[in-house]
């Protein structure tokens, strides 16, 4: 039998590659210095993610998850590609493109894959930090209750290497929601009004993007012309027709 401390490298990057991330940073590092050695390369962190690690333990507080979250950018020296988390907080999402700015110029140029359902993102958030996002292809908000229209339309018009948007919300929830009150119902009534024309920008300046899931804008009427323009999209899930009650 041979020894770790014998092992290619390389191989045994790919092979520590198939730990789930909690795992890496908890038990990896304590074997032998050759994973050691792996670990703290900081391109051994290029893709985070976190959903085993959720499922565990699915009552975390945000403040442990943006703090996890931190730690793991903090070892990747800005090199990270891809981030999957749920719960992610404002203070987690700012870490994202403000701790890379450390290590390279430009924060978050290295961001590609950003996926972060049921997160407690916020719009004013996402507005002030969606210039760093240029680079990125995925994006996977579903369940962000907090992301309006308002920070979908700042993903539009800085993310122009999109690909793939994913923005699902439970109707039934959405329901509940939009009866509770007049105001509820305004504010969906404007939602309704605007998303056709951040569909719309989104088409225009994201020349690449293929995939494109809206199925959460509930009540959102896409223009004919608009939405054959959808449909030409490899992937493409319309608004459902919905209607609440006043």
């Amino acid at each position: 039998m041979g020894k770790w401390v014998d092992l290619n490298p390389d191989i045994l990057s790919l092979i520590l590659l198939r730990i789930p991330t909690h795992q890496r940073v908890s038990t990896a590092s304590l074997v032998c210095k050759s994973p050691l050695s792996c670990v703290l390369d900081p391109f051994f962190w290029s893709d985070i993610d976190l959903l085993d690690w959720y499922r565990r333990h699915p009552y975390l507080e945000i403040k442990y998850v943006d703090s996890t979250v931190r730690k793991l950018i903090r070892r990747s020296k800005g090199t990270f590609r891809r981030l999957f988390s749920f719960r992610l907080g404002d203070a987690g999402f700012a870490s994202l493109l403000t701790g890379t700015a450390i290590y390279h110029s430009g924060s978050g140029r290295c961001l590609q894959v950003l996926e972060i359902p049921m997160s407690e993102v916020n719009d004013k958030t996402l507005v002030k930090f969606a210039e760093s996002l240029a680079n990125l292809t995925v994006s996977k908000v579903s369940y962000c209750s907090k992301i309006t229209h308002v920070g979908i339309e700042a993903f539009g018009k800085n993310c122009k290497s999109w690909t793939q948007l994913k923005r699902n919300m439970p109707p039934r929830a959405l329901e509940r929601l939009l009866n509770t009150s007049t105001v509820n119902e305004l504010k969906a009534m404007a939602i309704v009004d605007i998303m056709p024309f951040v569909v719309g920008a989104i088409r225009a300046n994201c020349k690449a993007l293929t995939h494109l899931e809206i199925h959460g804008c509930l009540n959102v009427k896409l223009e004919t012309e608009l939405e054959d323009s959808c449909r030409q999209l490899f992937a493409f899930r319309r608004p459902p027709s919905f209607h609440w009650q006043g």
